[in-house]
Order: structure tokens, then C-alpha cells, then sequence
């Protein structure tokens, strides 16, 4: 079949296969790759977005035939005025994070623009609203909305200068920063690296790379959560249309089973063994293209003998439960206790006695996940979209059989993450695919295999005692957590040791007992996703301190939700819920709460108030490492490796800033990669460490080459290297019986007020965030609109059901996650309390965006109606 259509102003005529759909044809037969597939077909993300006829569509739900004669326009077939104004508002604004969704956003912009050359911000969310982008949370993105429209009908020049928003810290209360940054250097809102780029679509994702001889791979999931596979017939796989080779658990040349912290996941679920959620790989076609691949797999026969799932975290628990794993069902247990609980709670005026219930939730990043790997002379060399490059490294290798030095895994920064990418995906069994056949293959995901495969937030099941005395300082608190982790361990019992370590909120509680469970199901695993456990906890011990001041009103007492807090807050010397004693930073918690006290007081609207605390590092006994290799390359340019990922939080541009900062070389002579190099080895880019630890280790590598540059020119050091290396491994686990039980580095403290309008709708959200040392504060700021946005989602929609371990739905459009049109304000106000001991005095905002919101937009429901919320999703009005 063929169509013929004007593609950016030329005449083609393109060939393509049944089944294929415009995007296919521009992706995989023009080789446009700035439209992005992020939904496969299901026609809600808008990343493939072009303008047909002028008109913003989305191509992958457009068949070929209906584009004939009509003109399709993509990025490229902008004017260079047009892809100027459009792509320097938004890299000016900061609303470019991981730059997935940005080009088809620019094309759905400017079909607006050219129709509505004035319009308000509402109206502007509304245009954009079928636009998903999962990092930004749009505020930014409005902004370089109207930054375009001011210079769209003159087409003229957008400077890249201070964004429109530039008050980041309180200005307008009073508040003001005590320093002025050197221009790109550290404190500067330096632009996003290779913004641009992003924004033009010009930077390649992994489903954009193509090599000389590349095939293609696709995976068969089990069709059930618990089913034994009996038998796996790919007789008639093996003459369909360019089928290459398939690949089943005999074909791994080493282990098969896989796991971040346990090897408890198989590559490839062999014939005999039982499925033990409905992601379990049982094999993979490789073939001449992605279209064939996919197409193959109907072909592949299972024989299953099903069993009925285990899908209850409770009933896993019971001693004569099913087995999901030999082991048993009970991943972790962490428990700990301070003080004399029982007695305490007896002895108080007031107490709480309520259990809170959590969601499971899809992480839903826009790039779903891919791999793209290329066989080398003994060895592998894997792009990939992970959260750890020397984590994919050593777990391929052992796969391959292979010495760790054999196998070099490069990342190519992804379109977002939010802790899904921790695990492998098709990383393994590409690299298998490649090493066998000594050819290149690339593995891209549907969306719904995605949302099948990876592991999601924890569903968690919370029991909360608390006690307070009659001036309502917290005396007690019991906690009894069950969490469902799902099929596989993934991380997910260092998330409820996360959850339980930070039961009690950022608040001084003198007697605890916690015990926190994550249990094995066949429903979809559970792991990491942003803010780790601990947004579930902070939603329930943040309801607890409401409930007490509503008691104490109904009393008598004048007390406000800000006074029950203040008053409970940690002080220095006190003991965070595990034991460890808080050092002189935390006064960046009462410097949050002093931010807003004026707003909250004066609103005349229902409001509700939520502190946070968030861990940065991953502590608890495990090592916190920051790696960076600074190499002068021939031309007077420098290139600056780690191991740590850029997934759009903007690693890439800090390390850029501390370089510039300390040898005064323009980011335009730097460019930035991570790698599993010896020398770069990082960990993984979890626990809002990234940027804390890099940026010390980067300190230390651009302070010796400073040195160098004081008796050698740039140019006469090409070729030579300056590693610098941070490294803390000082941490306890929870539980531990010492004075000062020291379990994270450092904490980020925040303090978020929600105000809804008199028809009870979430309007407004102010957040107070004590991030210690704002290193690009445009940055920070993104970070935070788009933590409040999941978080915002996490309390009133979002939500992954499953029904006897077989997700409700795979529809991106089911997960209710919220849109443009849907979000509310978000006012920013950016607290410096500088870090004692991590890079220039940071500390972590990738995560502790969401941890109060749930908390404060339930308190101001509470307001508007009388009524408490003690599970979520609580439902939009």
C-alpha cells in the first residue's frame, strides 16, 4: 500500500504495511523521529502530535489513507522564526524537563497560536489539555505560552533571559536570596542542556536510534498472573515475515533470574515454571522490523494450567497461603520502637485510632521503555534508558555470562523515570538477542506492555494510633503497615522501611512503635516511585495532627491546623521517628512554615496546611556514592561523565554549573554523558541524591582541573583526565540500638497550602520548600510544580486497579491522571538552609514535591465540607 501527501512543504510518496498508522509511516518510513510514540495507538498522550492541514492531530490514530493529498506538517516544516520563538520560550521558561513530550507540545502551541494570537491562561491549559506531560506539571509550559504569544504575530526574537516567573524566592512576602550566583555558575537558573535540542526534537531517545543492520525485538508477556506454562509452541513463529530468530529461557547463556537487590525475576519464564504476575516474559522475536515482530508474536502458542492468584497482601500472610516465591510471602519487616508506647497513648488527653488506605499507581512516564543493544568483539555495548547504568551493567552481564569489563552500558538520558526504570525491562533480553546473533537489536515497548512489566507505587494498608497531650504535642505514635509489593522484590522492601522510618512526619514524637510489612502477591510488582513510600505515610500522620486539632476545638481550645503543627515540628537535637537526632538544618522547616503562616492565616477560602520531610541519600546502612570524570577532549572542549541518570530533574545542567562555577569554562564548551565507566560508578539515581552527590564529586574534579588551568591553557591539557569522588557510608538501618542511629544523610523539609474555591475545587497550591542550596532554581522550582502535580493526581484521581491480579484497564486515559485544564496554581517559594555535608549545601527536591499534598488538599476539604478522607484516591469533585 502507498500514500501520497506533502510532508513539510514536499511531495512524497511513502509505502507502508497493513496496520501501520501515520506515525508508523513518518516514524519507521520517512524517518521523522520528533513525533513520539507514547501511547501506542491509544490516542490520549499527544506526543505525536502534527499538523495535518494546518490543524494539530494526533498521528497514531490516524490511518495512513486519510492524510492523501492533505499536508502534514511535523517540527521540521516550521519556519526557523516559528521553531525559534516556540523552542526558546520554552527552554527560557524552564518547561522542558525530560523533552519527551515537548515537540509534539510545540506543534499543538503553535496550531493554537495561530488561531488565538490573544488568550488567557485558562484558555491557553484548556488548548494544551490533550497534551500529557508527566514532568512539569504545565505551570512552566503556560509561561512559554505566553512568552510565544508576545512575539508570534511580529516574529521576532525571544531572548533567552530570566523566566516571566523569576520570583522563586518569596520576594513578594518580604523574603529575598542573601547572594548573587556568577552568570551559569552555581544559584543561576542556567538553561536546560541541550534545551533546544529537546525542543526541536533533535536530541534522539533510544526508539529514535538506527544502526547499519539494526533488527528488531518484541516481548510475549504471560497472559495470566498464575499459570503454569505447560508449553511454548513457536512452530509457526518461524516462517512468518521477517522473523529472525526467538529467544526462550534456554537461549540465556548465564543466570536467569535478575533483581536489583534479590535475583528473583526471570529473563524468560521457562515451560514448567509458574507465571507469578501477568508481566512475566516468556519470549521474544527478533526480526527485520519492529512492525514484523510485534506482528509475530500471535503466532507463539502457550499451553497454560491456571491457578487462581494470590491477590490479597493480607491473606498472603496467612500460614497456610500459596507460595508466590519458595521463600514465603514476606518480603521485609521493618520494625523499631523508642519509649513506652501503650503507656504513653493510655496517658494522653487525645487520641487518633484510624487506619488510612493508598492506591496503587502507574508511574506513567511519557518514553515507554526500550533498549537498543550492539554485540562488540567478546562483549555488549547497551544503550539504555535506566535509573543505574552499573546496575544494568552487572546484572547483563551476569545474564551473558560475561566479566563485568565486557559489557559497557551507556545511558541515553530517558523520557522520564520517576523510579520505574530502577529495574530492568528489555535491557536483559535485548542484550541477549545482540550477543547471540552478533547483530544490533533495539526493543521498544508498547504502552501497555509497559504498564504491564514495570513495577508501580505501593498499595499500602496503614493503622495509625497517636496520642497527644491537652496542649496537642504529640505524646505516641503506633503504626501497623501491610504493604502489597507485588510479584517480585524490585526495591520494594526498602520502600516500607522508607514509609515506616517516616511514619511520623517532620514532627517530635517521644514514643513510637512502628512495624511496616511488604507482602508478595501476583498482583503487579511494587517499587520505587516518587517520594518512595513516604507521601503514603505523610498523608495519614498529617490527617492524625488534624483530627487531634478538631478534637481539641471541639474542646474549647483555639487551635488552628499551622498551630498544631508549629508546635510539633522537629527542633534541633530532638529524634526524627528512627532515633536519629536532628542536626541545626532542620530550622529550614519553621523558615517553610514562617513563609506561609501570613497566607494561611488571612485566606478567607477553605485551606488546608501539610508539612513534609523527605530523606536525601539512600542511607540506611547502604552507601551513598557520587562519581564524576572530567576529560579535555582536542577541540577546547570538555566532556563530564557519571554514572548517574538525567531522566529530566537536570543533573546534566548542575554538573554543568559546578564545572563552570570553578574553571569559569562557558557550558557551551561541556558536553555530559553517563556511562559505566570503572571511574563513574555512581549507584542508582534514586533517593534525590543525584544532584547532592554529584555535585560534590563534580566540585572536587573541576577544582583540580581549576588548578591545571593555572599553568596550562585548556588546549595544552587536551587528553588529560580530573576524577573527583564523594563517598558517605556512615548510615544505620532503622532499629539499631545506638545513641544517634544516623539513617539518612540529610532531609528536605517543605510546607504546602492547598485553597479550593466556594464551589469546593482545588485552585491554588503555595509551597514553602527548604531545599538547601537552590543550585538552578528555575530547576528546582520545576521540580517541585511537578512533584505537587503527581502528587495533586495521587490524591484526587489517579489509581492502577487490579482484579485478581489482571489490571481493570491498560488505557493511559483510565489512569485519571490530571490535565493542563485540571491543574491548579502553583506558587513556589524556595527556602536556603544550606546542607552541612552535601554539594554546595543541597539537598533533594526530586521527590518531596508530593509529600505534603495529599495531606493539605484533604485538610482543605475538611474545611469546605466537615467530612474526613482517610483513602485515596478521595475522587475529584
Amino acid at each position: 500500500m502507498d500514500v501520497t501527501f506533502t510532508l513539510n512543504g514536499k511531495e512524497i510518496t511513502a509505502e507502508y504495511e497493513e496496520g501501520m498508522s501515520l506515525l508508523d509511516v513518518l516514524r519507521e518510513v520517512c524517518l521523522i523521529k520528533s513525533c513520539k510514540d507514547g501511547c501506542s495507538g491509544q490516542g490520549f498522550c499527544g506526543a505525536c502530535t502534527v499538523l495535518i492541514d494546518n490543524k494539530p492531530m494526533m498521528s497514531c490514530r490516524r490511518d495512513p489513507a486519510f492524510v492523501e493529498g492533505k499536508e502534514v506538517t511535523t517540527i521540521e516544516g516550521l519556519s526557523e522564526t516559528e521553531k525559534d520563538i516556540l523552542s526558546k520560550s520554552l527552554v527560557k521558561e524552564g518547561a522542558i524537563q525530560c523533552g519527551y513530550c515537548t515537540p509534539g507540545l510545540m506543534l499543538r502551541i503553535k496550531g493554537f497560536l495561530d488561531t488565538h494570537p490573544s488568550s488567557t491562561r485558562e484558555e491557553k491549559a484548556k488548548a494544551i489539555s490533550s497534551n500529557l506531560c508527566r514532568c512539569t506539571g504545565y505551570q512552566r509550559i503556560l509561561d512559554a505560552m505566553e512568552t510565544a504569544e508576545e512575539h508570534w504575530q511580529k516574529k521576532d526574537t525571544v531572548i533567552l533571559s530570566h523566566p516571566r516567573r523569576a520570583d522563586f524566592f518569596g520576594e513578594k512576602y518580604g523574603m529575598k536570596r542573601e547572594y548573587t550566583p556568577k552568570e551559569k555558575g552555581v544559584g543561576d537558573s542556567t538553561h536546560r542542556y541541550r534545551g533546544i535540542d529537546m525542543a526541536l526534537g533533535k536530541k534522539p531517545f533510544i526508539a529514535d536510534m538506527e544502526v547499519e543492520g539494526l533488527l528488531h525485538g518484541a516481548l510475549l508477556l504471560s497472559e495470566h498472573p498464575r499459570a503454569k506454562v505447560i508449553k511454548i509452541d513457536t512452530t509457526k513463529v518461524e516462517s512468518a515475515s521477517g522473523v529472525v530468530r526467538i529467544f526462550t529461557a534456554e537461549d540465556v547463556p548465564g543466570k536467569r533470574f535478575i533483581g536489583h537487590i534479590f535475583s528473583d525475576w526471570p529473563v524468560f519464564v521457562a515451560e514448567g515454571e509458574i507465571t507469578r504476575y501477568i508481566g512475566d516474559i516468556l519470549a521474544m522475536v527478533v526480526a527485520d522490523s519492529m512492525i514484523h515482530a510485534r506482528a509475530a508474536l500471535d503466532k507463539i502458542e502457550i499451553k497454560y494450567e491456571i491457578l487462581e492468584p494470590i491477590d490479597d497482601p493480607e491473606k498472603a500472610l496467612l500460614p497456610n497461603a500459596e507460595k508466590v516465591h519458595d521463600k514465603g510471602n514476606l518480603l521485609g519487616h521493618t520494625f523499631f520502637t523508642r519509649g513506652e508506647v501503650n503507656q504513653a497513648l493510655e496517658n494522653s488527653k487525645y487520641v487518633i485510632k484510624q487506619q488510612f488506605k493508598t492506591q496503587r499507581i502507574e508511574h506513567a512516564f511519557m518514553e515507554v521503555e526500550s533498549c537498543l543493544a550492539i554485540s562488540t568483539e567478546g562483549g555488549i555495548h547497551v544503550y539504555s534508558q535506566g535509573q543505574g547504568v552499573h546496575e544494568d551493567q552487572r546484572q547483563i552481564a551476569e545474564v551473558l555470562g560475561l566479566d563485568k569489563e565486557d559489557v559497557i552500558v551507556e545511558l541515553v538520558t530517558n523520557g522520564g523515570a520517576f523510579g520505574g526504570k530502577e529495574d530492568l525491562s528489555c535491557q536483559a533480553q535485548t542484550a541477549i538477542a545482540s550477543f547471540l546473533l552478533k547483530k544490533p537489536v533495539k526493543t521498544v515497548l508498547t504502552r501497555e506492555q509497559s504498564m504491564r512489566l514495570h513495577p508501580k507505587r505501593h498499595p499500602m494498608t496503614m493503622d495509625y494510633e497517636v496520642g497527644a497531650d491537652e496542649n496537642g504535642k504529640l505524646t505516641a505514635v503506633k503504626l501497623r503497615l501491610i504493604a502489597d509489593t507485588g510479584a517480585y522484590a524490585s526495591v520494594g522492601a526498602q520502600v516500607v522501611e522508607r514509609a515506616a522510618g517516616h511514619s511520623c512526619g517532620p514532627y517530635y514524637v517521644p514514643n513510637v512503635d512502628i512495624d511496616a510489612k511488604a507482602v508478595h502477591t501476583n498482583n503487579p510488582p511494587c517499587g520505587a516511585m516518587r517520594g518512595f513510600g513516604v507521601n503514603q505515610t505523610a498523608f495519614a500522620i498529617e490527617t492524625c495532627l488534624n483530627l487531634i486539632a478538631a478534637k481539641m476545638r471541639d474542646d474549647g481550645i483555639e487551635i488552628d491546623d499551622y498551630d498544631i503543627r508549629e508546635i510539633n515540628i522537629l527542633r534541633e537535637g530532638q529524634r526524627f521517628a528512627t532515633g536519629q537526632k536532628m542536626t541545626k538544618t532542620v530550622v529550614g522547616l519553621q523558615k517553610c512554615l514562617d513563609a506561609v503562616k501570613g497566607v494561611y492565616k488571612n485566606s478567607e477560602v477553605p485551606t488546608g496546611i501539610a508539612c513534609g520531610i523527605k530523606n536525601t541519600g539512600i542511607g540506611n546502612a547502604l552507601e551513598d556514592t557520587g562519581r564524576v570524570l572530567i576529560k579535555v577532549l582536542d577541540d577546547e572542549q570538555i566532556e563530564i561523565l557519571t554514572g548517574f541518570t538525567e531522566m529530566g530533574q537536570g543533573l546534566f545542567t548542575v554538573l554543568t554549573q559546578v564545572v563552570t562555577e570553578l574553571t569559569n569554562i562557558p557550558p557551551s564548551q561541556m558536553s555530559v554523558k553517563s556511562i559505566s565507566y570503572p571511574n563513574t560508578k555512581c549507584g542508582m539515581t534514586t533517593a534525590s541524591r543525584g544532584t547532592a552527590l554529584d555535585s560534590m564529586a563534580a566540585k572536587y574534579a573541576a577544582e583540580k582541573l581549576a588548578s591545571a588551568l593555572q599553568t596550562k591553557s585548556l588546549k595544552e591539557l587536551a587528553g588529560e583526565e580530573f576524577h573527583g569522588e564523594f563517598v558517605t557510608n556512615f548510615t544505620v538501618k532503622p532499629g539499631i540500638q545506638v545513641d544517634n542511629p544516623v539513617t539518612h544523610l540529610a532531609f528536605s523539609y517543605a510546607v504546602q497550602v492547598a485553597f479550593l474555591d466556594k464551589d469546593g475545587n482545588l485552585k491554588k497550591i503555595i509551597a514553602a520548600h527548604d531545599v538547601g542550596k537552590a543550585i538552578n532554581p528555575m530547576a528546582v522550582a520545576g521540580q517541585i510544580e511537578g512533584g505537587i502535580h503527581m502528587g495533586v493526581g495521587h490524591t484526587l484521581s489517579e489509581n492502577f486497579p487490579t482484579t485478581k491480579g489482571v489490571p481493570d484497564s491498560f488505557k493511559m486515559r483510565d489512569l485519571q491522571i490530571v490535565k493542563a485544564k485540571e491543574t491548579p496554581e502553583v506558587e513556589v517559594i524556595i527556602i536556603e538552609e544550606p546542607e552541612e555535608i552535601l554539594g554546595f549545601g543541597s539537598k533533594g527536591v526530586g521527590e518531596i514535591g508530593l509529600v505534603p499534598t495529599a495531606g493539605a488538599i484533604v485538610g482543605a476539604c475538611y474545611q469546605y465540607d466537615g467530612k474526613w478522607r482517610f483513602e485515596l484516591p478521595i475522587a475529584r469533585k
